[in-house]
């Protein structure tokens, strides 16, 4: 019967459940008390069926929840593997996005560069150009000048009194 007991202790393993087994010493035990007036030394006494099962029931106990915490420690590295891989992905991420962003700053940077080089240019060109203008709109003015005049000298003949 004691043996079904002990199976049935061991096939039944609760992992959310901690039991906790705490045993009052035995006051009629050979190993606690005296015996008839004379006493044995610990080592001597021979362990009743009774503490083998305690013991026994005691380590079954303990080998449950040793499962159990090696199971919850398993869990708690898994959990934080997992943690671990997903930051680190997703600083991976990141980083990529960050370094596309900077290529294509980069990339438009240097278009931008470009083009304000040739709008530098084109303005010089003007600039040259319009140096001789000057002189163009100066010769213009002259020749205004006399094209009135002879407008006027031909007014003058063409309509004498």
């Amino acid at each position: 019967m004691e043996q079904e007991e002990s199976a049935a202790v061991v096939s039944s393993p609760s992992t959310t459940e901690c039991e906790t087994l705490v045993s009052e010493p035995d006051l009629k035990s050979p190993s606690v008390a005296e015996d008839d007036g004379g006493e044995k030394p610990i080592g001597e006494s021979k362990p009743t069926l009774l503490d083998q099962d305690d013991i026994f029931r005691a380590i079954e106990v303990v080998e449950r929840d040793s499962v159990a915490l090696a199971e919850s420690f398993a869990s708690l590295y898994d959990s934080l593997r997992l943690s671990l891989s997903e930051a680190t992905s997703s600083s991976v991420d990141h980083m990529n996005c960050f370094g596309d962003a900077a290529g294509q700053i980069q990339e438009r940077a240097l278009d931008a560069a470009s083009k304000g080089n040739r709008y530098i240019n084109s303005c010089r060109r003007l600039n040259e150009e319009m140096k001789h203008v000057d002189g163009l709109a100066k010769q213009l003015k002259i020749l205004r000048r006399n094209v009135d005049a002879l407008d006027s000298a031909a007014n003058r003949k063409l309509y004498l009194p």
